[in-house]
């Protein structure tokens, strides 16, 4: 009995980091979405002023731009923890309690799989082996595979552009690491863990 609770003590420790991750990921980016709603409105607010007093700030529109696909993007990630990802329930909903489960496990596990194939396409994309090997030169990474990501800049802002894309790698491993968490809770592997600062109703859930 000893040997067997020694022995699953690994895995429930693991199964609640995954989970523990999930809460302290939902929480950083409850306060994200915040202050990106914050500076967002912020920023709309003062393009109005400055083109109604006939001073425009020409930076502005892209920061708003850039503002709406990280809110974006940190939004989607927090709605998988919460379960506010669209489903199509025309199907599962006439199927077997039991069926329902393993269809929702199912579902569940296919964002696990994007999540994993989307942190593999954004380490080719970004290539930081690759640019490791030029010595953290970009124009040499450039011109050995011309990818000229370290290499471009936002066009008002002139900020590097892949300062801006980082959001694509923090959504893919947040989504997975959601996922995972959503997948342990509908394996009944661990416990399900309501989310703290957010009010949702029963008819909130869609997945």
């Amino acid at each position: 009995m000893v040997e067997q609770t020694i022995a699953d003590a690994p895995g429930f420790s693991a199964r609640r980091i995954v989970v523990r991750a999930s809460s302290l990921l939902l929480a950083f980016e409850r306060i994200a979405l915040m202050g990106l709603m914050y500076l967002l409105t912020a920023l709309i607010l003062v393009n109005v002023v400055t083109r109604y007093s006939h001073f425009p700030i020409y930076w502005i529109d892209e920061s708003a731009v850039y503002c709406v696909v990280w809110l974006t993007f940190v939004g989607a990630s927090a709605m998988t923890r919460l379960r506010l990802d669209f489903a199509v329930t025309m199907m599962t909903e006439r199927l077997s309690a039991r069926n329902q489960k393993i269809a929702k496990v199912i579902a569940t596990g296919m964002v696990v799989t994007f999540g994993v194939a989307l942190i593999a396409t954004c380490f080719l994309w970004m290539d930081p082996i690759g640019l490791a090997r030029a010595g953290f030169d970009a124009r040499k990474l450039a011109a050995e595979t011309f990818n000229f990501l370290y290499t471009e800049r936002t066009q008002t802002l002139n900020w590097p552009t892949w300062v801006v894309y980082l959001t694509l790698p923090i959504f893919a491993v947040s989504m997975t690491v959601h996922g995972l968490a959503n997948l342990l809770e509908d394996l009944e592997l661990v416990p399900r863990t309501p989310p703290k600062g957010f009010q949702l109703s029963e008819l909130d859930g869609v997945n």
